[in-house]
């Protein structure tokens, strides 16, 4: 638990850390026998909400998700922990971060499946954006992971200014030229 007591107006990420276990049962399962990627996603959802919602004392939506690589298949009769935490905190704003592992029962193993960032946005009962605690952060983890949240902000918002400037060119031979050497054949 916490090591200091929460501030007016702030909150230690340990107050809205949050877990859930599920086992993996066989409808969650794939054709290849493997956990769909749309049922670790909808459980990340569900995670990043009880964190993000118990900080911000306020209902909270789902922003942007930052990259989901799935680094280990989930097995069906496995189980799956999702561990949740307040990395980063705007105005309105929230970065949960997730670290997902599964655990064979049978054998014990244990394996990080993967981790990822939700950017949570507080809404107050007019569906407003509301104002959200700061972040008591009470160790180098803490602060890491707080650096680390807001350069992943600074590197999207650079990216999308660079997304807002990409353009098909108007020249339609130009654009043909631009796809040589792709693995595409252009029927008309």
């Amino acid at each position: 638990m916490s090591t200091l007591p929460d501030i007016d107006g702030y909150k230690s990420v340990a107050f809205s850390q949050a877990t859930i276990t599920e086992l993996m049962i066989p409808s969650y399962s794939n054709f290849g026998g493997k956990i769909h990627g749309g049922i670790l996603l909808s459980l990340m959802d569900k995670v990043a909400y009880v964190c993000a919602a118990k900080h911000a004392g306020n209902y909270c939506v789902t922003a942007s998700i930052d990259t989901v690589d799935f680094l280990q298949p989930v097995e069906v009769g496995e189980l799956v922990s999702l561990m949740a935490s307040v990395n980063y905190v705007g105005n309105t704003s929230l970065v949960v971060g997730i670290r997902v592992i599964s655990e064979n029962i049978k054998n014990h193993s244990v394996k990080h499946t993967n981790t990822s960032y939700f950017t949570m946005v507080a809404k107050d009962e007019f569906n407003k954006p509301a104002k959200v605690p700061g972040l008591v952060l009470e160790n180098r983890e803490q602060v890491r992971r707080f650096i680390e949240a807001r350069r992943r902000k600074e590197i999207k918002q650079s990216y999308m200014k660079e997304v807002e400037q990409i353009q098909m060119p108007d020249n339609y031979e130009h654009c043909i030229a631009m796809l040589q050497g792709e693995r595409c054949l252009v029927a008309g």
